[in-house]
């Protein structure tokens, strides 16, 4: 039987797909841009015959048909690697919640997990000469989400852009059971956010300051690690490499501007290493069958033995707030859920391994909240609640719009002087002496 053939014997409508779902199930929906779209329609007009399905992604990055539903969060439980804005919505419905895991042992997790998935459906691009449906800009997991459901379902999407790599990009049609061909929506966009603001551009100015030529580079998402893409395009720097977890629309940038060759890297020499990626069109335009770019699984992107041997390897990540003990919230606002865990204590501790190698942690000193009244992102300890993303030990460069410093090594006062030293005049005598009535705080200290 040639591919083609087996091709038309397992296409199906989304509805005859979607008919194999049982009461209790728990059921896979990819991750990022590959979340079904036909196939959650489908599924959404069959939820009356549907109670307690346990539904898992991240990252989800337009509505979902299952929750959109009234009844939606009586039905089905969206359980969430790593939660977006849509995500953060549904907790307040009492159908959303985060799975706290370093998203680096997701596909371990999979592959040992007492509950696998009996159900994955997500959308790829279409089926190649070989067989095989790509999983666009999604290798992560999803080979391991495979190795272990019980039933696959796949939903075609032409725009879906095909994305090159050394292992683990696709799955083979012998191993789908259902095939939908979809509408083809456009991939969803992670807007790349406003122009930068001055804090940004004051931030961004001391990292670059920082860069070597030859260095490979992680940017995390959000204003200021983009805003530090776009100074990287437009400076002097030659010979960059790029070895990330979300590959975002600022490498672009960079590489259009002739920076980036990958030529220094250790490992994976003349390749942009990255695990996903998340973006607007423009990005997904350059990702489709460039062969520059490596797509590959998080196990590999964000294992610390692998960023270590790169040399001169630059991280960069925000955070929502931090303590003078040095403990770094990236994740949650007290006990309410922004993101994840990530991949940042990943590349915090990879990058400090490198030969060369840095990590910045970098924020607004102060952040104004909806009636007005501006608070430090510095605080004497961190909210109740708060989840410590990165411990005091492991945090190396700390970069507000007031200054860097490098916190690795210092003694708790020494600590405690240096993060001060950046935070906004406003709040330096308040922490000051609350880091005296904490032992914090020596007496000579300026």
């Amino acid at each position: 039987m040639t591919f083609t053939e087996e091709y038309k014997q397992k296409l199906v409508s989304a509805e005859k797909a979607v008919s194999v779902i049982k009461s209790g199930d728990w059921i896979d929906y990819g991750w990022t841009t590959c979340a079904p779209d036909a196939l959650d329609k489908a599924l959404a007009a069959r939820a009356e015959d549907l109670t307690d399905v346990n539904v898992r992604g991240g990252i989800v990055m337009k509505p979902l048909a299952i929750f959109e539903r009234e009844d939606g969060p009586s039905r089905f439980t969206w359980n969430s690697w790593h939660m977006g804005g849509y995500e953060r919505k549904l907790i307040s419905r009492g159908c959303s919640f985060y799975n706290p895991m370093r998203y680096s042992e997701l596909p371990r997790y999979y592959r040992e997990s007492a509950t696998p998935p009996r159900v994955a459906m997500f959308q790829v691009a279409p089926m190649d000469k070989h067989g095989f449906f790509n999983f666009g800009p999604n290798a992560s997991h999803m080979n391991a989400v495979c190795d272990v459901a019980e039933i696959i379902i796949v939903e075609v999407n032409q725009n879906m852009p095909v994305c090159l790599g050394g292992s683990e990009v696709g799955v083979h049609i012998s191993r789908v059971d259902y095939i939908v061909e979809g509408e083809n929506p456009p991939i969803a966009e992670l807007g790349a956010g406003g122009p930068p603001t001055e804090v940004d551009q004051k931030v961004a100015e001391q990292i670059v300051k920082e860069i070597p030529n030859g260095a490979c580079l992680q940017l995390g998402i959000g204003g200021m690690p983009n805003t530090v893409g776009s100074l990287i395009a437009q400076s002097d720097l030659k010979d960059l490499g790029v070895h990330t977890e979300m590959y975002v629309d600022g490498f672009v940038d960079i590489a259009k501007a002739g920076k980036i060759t990958g030529a220094n890297k250790n490992i994976d020499r003349f390749r942009q290493t990255y695990a996903f990626g998340a973006g607007t069109q423009k990005m997904y335009d350059y990702m489709d069958h460039n062969p520059e770019l490596m797509s590959a699984p998080v196990d590999y992107t964000n294992d610390t033995r692998q960023i270590a041997q790169i040399d001169n390897f630059i991280s960069i990540n925000n955070c929502v707030d931090l303590d003078l003990f040095g403990q770094v919230n990236a994740e949650s606002a007290g006990t309410k859920n922004i993101s994840g865990a990530g991949g940042q204590l990943d590349f915090v501790l990879g990058a400090y391994l490198s030969k060369g190698g840095k990590s910045f942690i970098c924020c607004s000193s102060t952040f104004t909240d909806r009636e007005g009244n501006l608070h430090s992102r510095i605080r004497p300890t961190l909210a109740d609640g708060s989840i410590v993303t990165d411990t005091r030990a492991n945090i190396h460069y700390l970069v507000t719009e007031y200054g860097m410093v490098n916190l690795k090594g210092l003694s708790t006062w020494q600590k405690a002087e240096a993060i001060i030293s950046v935070s906004h005049p406003q709040f330096q005598q308040e922490l000051i002496d609350a880091a005296a009535k904490m032992n914090i705080w020596r007496n000579t200290n300026k």
